[in-house]
């Protein structure tokens, strides 16, 4: 393998080329669109990483909490991988905080009900959403009828960036089926409506003509 890296410019300008080790290149991006086809094509293999199953995060949670010497429930790990956003990071930090209500408010041990109580407490719902999650739903529905929205007056309604949006809430979101993209903006789904305990309206299209 050589890299010719070229320096100066001009009639001084020369080339060096380093002689470098055989190495695999590994890319990762959750942003495959802005990548150039050109560099897309330059890799062998590609694949794409899904959210983890319950099950999946369920094994995690329980390793962790023998890497914590944390004594857990199989009921509580399970309540914990159900919340966990499909993200074995999401796991952990719930595993952690978890297992600081348990030593404060029980012997230590991570049961079926600290974790519950722990949860709600942490304003981490059964579905998994947070706190910001709700927020960007309620409004979606309460200030804008549900949508069309566009992902940077919702942002502004919010008090977040547009990019934040779009990057760490919009996808899970749009996973679980509560909020869909349409080419005038954001909308609340049909769950969304029915996990907050309101109904859609019937929204009736007026002739035009």
């Amino acid at each position: 393998y050589k890299l010719d890296i070229i320096i100066d410019r001009g009639a001084n300008a020369r080339s060096i080329q380093i002689q470098l080790p055989h190495f695999t290149l590994i890319g990762a991006t959750t942003r495959a669109g802005l990548l150039t086809s050109p560099l897309r094509s330059r890799f062998g293999v590609v694949n794409r990483l899904d959210f983890y199953a319950p099950e999946q995060l369920y094994r995690i949670i329980m390793r962790s909490a023998k890497i914590l010497e944390v004594e857990i429930e199989e009921q509580a790990g399970m309540e914990i991988a159900k919340r966990s956003r499909g993200t074995p990071r999401v796991s952990n930090r719930l595993l952690r905080r978890i297992r600081d209500f348990a030593q404060i408010e029980g012997d230590g041990v991570i049961t079926a009900e600290i974790a519950h109580q722990s949860l709600l407490r942490l304003d981490v719902d059964e579905m998994g959403l947070d706190e910001m999650d709700k927020r960007i739903l309620k409004v979606m529905i309460e200030k804008f009828n549900g949508g069309p929205v566009g992902i940077n007056t919702l942002a502004v309604a919010i008090g977040e960036q547009g990019e934040t949006l779009e990057e760490i809430y919009e996808p899970y979101l749009i996973q679980e089926g509560l909020m869909k993209r349409t080419p005038r903006g954001r909308v609340a789904t049909e769950l969304a409506y029915r996990h907050f305990g309101k109904i859609k309206p019937n929204v009736t299209q007026q002739n035009l003509f």
